[in-house]
């Protein structure tokens, strides 16, 4: 899980940089709101932990901005101001949590394990005008549908579950053919032209992108 924290207070936002750290999280710090939504907007996240009171721009207006370029990683907000109205305030500007300072750091990973069983629970992936339904297994790109073998569904499943992330040979090899990776085979090579040719080929932007001599990925714009 890539987590993004945005917080002022850097001996806090450390000490929860460390714990996440230790449950193999990738975490990533920023301390003011600015900086901290120019690298939430890189869409590269899988959670966000939000400081309400920021300088620059507040985390309520980070919230918003970051909802209005339709991302859809959870938001934690943190505060100090355990009121009613703060808390409505918070959900209402996109936030999916919310927790008062000063909190246990026990309790901010039960949060994240929810807000993770709720996440694993949805029924639709989306990457740009790309969506894979997981129910109908129907795929569609640009209000198009797209028509794909199993294979190729699980493949585009896997890249996109995985979003700006390097994929090399041997991961797909494991993940997707539950199978050891041998270089002597070019069949992932070719199951990626098969979804190149389906979603990207007649499309912009081209989103399935070649790390030459790593692995592939799958770009968000």
């Amino acid at each position: 899980m890539r987590v993004l924290i945005i917080e002022d207070e850097q001996k806090m936002a450390d000490l929860i940089k460390r714990g996440l750290e230790e449950e193999s999280m990738e975490v990533e710090v920023a301390y003011d709101g600015e900086s901290g939504l120019e690298e939430g907007l890189k869409g590269k996240y899988d959670l966000f932990i939000l400081d309400i009171s920021l300088p620059g721009r507040d985390g309520l207006a980070v919230a918003r901005a970051l909802r209005d370029a339709n991302l859809k990683a959870p938001i934690i907000m943190l505060t100090a101001h355990d009121t009613t109205e703060m808390k409505v305030r918070g959900l209402d500007s996109g936030a999916d949590d919310y927790i008062t300072k000063p909190f246990a750091f026990a309790e901010l990973l039960a949060r994240i394990r929810a807000l993770q069983r709720r996440t694993e629970d949805v029924t639709k992936l989306q990457i740009d005008d790309l969506i894979l339904d997981l129910i109908s297994r129907r795929v569609t790109r640009g209000g198009n549908e797209v028509q794909l073998t199993g294979k190729e569904f699980t493949l585009l499943e896997f890249f996109m579950r995985h979003p700006n992330e390097i994929l090399s040979r041997e991961v797909l090899s494991e993940k997707v053919w539950n199978e050891t990776f041998d270089a002597l085979t070019n069949v992932i090579d070719v199951y990626i032209n098969y979804l190149r040719n389906k979603v990207d080929r007649n499309y912009e932007p081209k989103l399935i992108q070649t790390v030459r001599g790593v692995g592939y990925l799958l770009k968000t714009p």
